[in-house]
Parts: structure tokens; C-alpha cells; sequence
């Protein structure tokens, strides 16, 4: 799942880094989705669906939320805590509790968890959805450019994946991966670097936070570099890189972000489930949150809240935008 028409020259500490390891289940595991699609309804998303002004509405009677938040997954604790800080100001008292994917989905299909923020679909959270979908109630896509990508600094030569065959020596002859049981892995080994005949290149895979380190120490050399991440990440925020165009779609195709809710929230909290369908977030907006929560510069993660804070201080329309549904 993006970003970004400003590019931040902050050099990111690895603390930060290691904070970032969104990338370990972004793309799915061999545990997630590797169908091909959940079912046709989820091959399109329109954001807009469904929006409605809910500004002047009285807040709901009952008051507390629980948000359930993916453990790694850097849009999942930006959401949560964006939709915290709305509802906080209008008196609900919002809970965040971190999961993996799994038991997430089960916290909310068991209606312990009132809704989480990052479904991917149609394809990595396929299997939740199978498992799951009719225990959930779907509040909408808030995000529609999710993919995987293979990313270059952005004044490096190549502009395709098939360009790596032929101009490995420009990147040391190197592809820098992340966790070897990541979908994102999976999907480079069997898929990309065979139908792009990339067997010129040592393809390495450690860690999530291991491959931001090699892109900062990259930036910092001015030397080149080819990575496997995905969209959305702040690490297109935080250095200038960019996607190889990927003719063959080997890397697969957009993946669509929804909100996922308990059965029966929508009649528990109707105001606060409108404010949630009513969510858009494009490239820039994601990117510089999640860089105002997790770039060393600013809170490293180490306040969600307050950063989340920073960013609508710095955003004031959003908030207007958002209940209004008008993003």
C-alpha cells in the first residue's frame, strides 16, 4: 500500500528503525492470505462509499471502544491512534490493544474487539475474511493504493524490475530483503526474481529493520541500493526512493485497506462508525503521520498519542474533514 510528493531529509535512527518492522507481515505469510482474491466484492475499492456528515450528530451513549491494532504494521497503529484522538475529543474513551493479524481478527469475530483498521484484500487477509466474514461487518476501504515493490533510491539508473538484470553492478550486485518467512519474500523468490531472471543478484533476507538500516546507511554514502518493500510505508517519507515499474506483475497487483467491525457495532455506536467509514487517507497524509510517530526526529514511537496530536495540529482541516465526510 505509497507516498509521496515530499520527500523529509531526516536520517532515521535504527531505534526507529526497529520500531518500523511493518514489513515482517505487511505481505502476507505463508499463515495470511496467498489466494488470489477473497471474492470478487473486494477486487474494487471506493473510498468515498457510504460518507455522510455527522458533524452537528450527539456522540453515542455507550462510550467505550476497544481498537484493535496489528503488532509490526505501521498504518495499523497510525489509524488507531488518528481515530482515538477524534473520538476522544468527542468524550468516548478509546482503548488500543495490539495483535498479530490471527488473533486479531479473532478478537473481533468473538466481539471482544470493537473493529480493527488494517484488512488487506483481496489477497493477504483472504484467509481472515473466509474464515471470519460473517462475523464482521465491513465499514469500508480507507486506502487503496496498498502493494508490493521492489524500490530503488530515486537517482539510481533503473526504472523496471527486468533493468536489476543488467545493471546489478549499479546496485552491488545486491536485492536487500526482509523476514524470510514474509509473503513479500515468498512472493520475490518464486515470483519476481524467476520471471525477471534476477539470478545475477544475491538476494538477502534478515529483517525488516535491517533493510530501513541498509537504506539510511545507503542514503548516507550516496551509493545505490534495491530493496523489497511495500506501500504503505513511511520509509518513502523519510528517504528518496522510489518503485520499479514492474511490467509482468510479478510483485501482484493493489490491495485495498478496510475497516473491519464486531457484529452489531454499527448499532452499538452509530455516530462512531459513521466517523469511520468517513475515513480517507492518501499517499502524503499517511506518510508524514506515520513519520511524525516513528521518525527519530520527532517521537520514535515512543508516544503515539502526542504525535498523533502534532500531526492534527499540523493538519487542523482533518478533523472538520473527517466527521464532516469530506475527505
Amino acid at each position: 500500500m505509497f507516498k509521496r510528493s515530499k520527500f523529509l531529509t531526516t536520517l532515521l535512527a535504527l531505534g526507529a528503525l526497529t520500531l518500523s518492522a511493518c514489513g515482517a507481515s505487511n505481505a502476507s505469510s505463508d499463515s495470511e492470505g496467498t489466494s488470489s482474491s477473497a471474492g470478487t466484492k473486494w477486487d474494487k475499492c471506493d473510498m468515498r462509499k457510504g460518507a455522510k456528515d455527522v458533524s452537528s450528530e450527539q456522540a453515542d451513549a455507550k462510550k467505550d471502544i476497544t481498537i484493535g491494532a496489528f503488532n509490526g504494521w505501521d498504518e495499523s497503529f497510525a489509524t488507531a491512534h488518528l481515530l482515538k484522538a477524534i473520538f476522544e475529543k468527542d468524550g468516548y474513551t478509546v482503548n488500543i490493544k495490539a495483535f498479530e493479524a490471527a488473533p486479531g481478527y479473532t478478537g473481533v469475530a468473538q466481539g471482544d474487539i470493537d473493529f480493527l483498521t488494517d484488512g488487506w484484500l483481496p489477497v493477504t487477509h483472504a484467509s481472515y475474511i473466509k474464515k471470519y466474514g460473517d462475523k464482521l461487518e465491513d465499514l469500508g476501504c480507507w486506502y487503496n493504493k496498498g502493494k508490493n515493490t521492489i524500490a530503488v533510491n530515486e537517482d539510481s539508473p533503473a526504472q523496471t524490475i527486468g533493468d536489476l538484470k543488467k545493471m546489478g553492478d549499479k546496485y552491488d550486485n545486491k536485492l536487500i530483503g526482509i523476514e524470510p518467512g514474509a509473503g513479500l519474500t515468498k512472493m520475490t523468490k518464486e515470483k519476481a526474481i524467476p520471471e525477471y531472471g534476477l539470478d545475477n543478484l544475491e538476494y538477502t533476507t534478515s529483517s525488516t529493520p535491517a533493510m530501513l538500516a541498509a537504506i539510511k546507511k545507503s542514503q548516507a554514502d550516496g551509493t545505490n541500493i534495491a530493496v523489497t518493500l511495500w506501500r504503505p510505508h513511511w520509509a518513502y517519507a523519510a528517504f528518496p526512493m522510489r518503485d520499479l515499474e514492474d511490467p509482468k506483475g510479478a510483485m501482484g497487483g493493489d490491495e485495498f485497506i478496510h475497516t473491519f467491525a464486531r457484529k452489531g457495532f454499527q448499532d452499538d455506536f452509530p455516530k462512531a462508525s459513521q466517523i469511520v467509514k468517513n475515513l480517507v487517507l492518501n499517499d502524503e497524509q499517511l506518510a508524514e503521520l506515520e513519520n511524525v510517530m516513528f521518525g527519530d526526529d520527532n517521537f520514535a514511537g515512543k508516544d503515539n498519542d502526542a504525535a498523533v496530536a502534532q500531526w492534527l495540529n499540523e493538519n487542523p482541516e482533518f478533523a472538520d474533514q473527517l466527521t464532516s465526510g469530506k475527505l
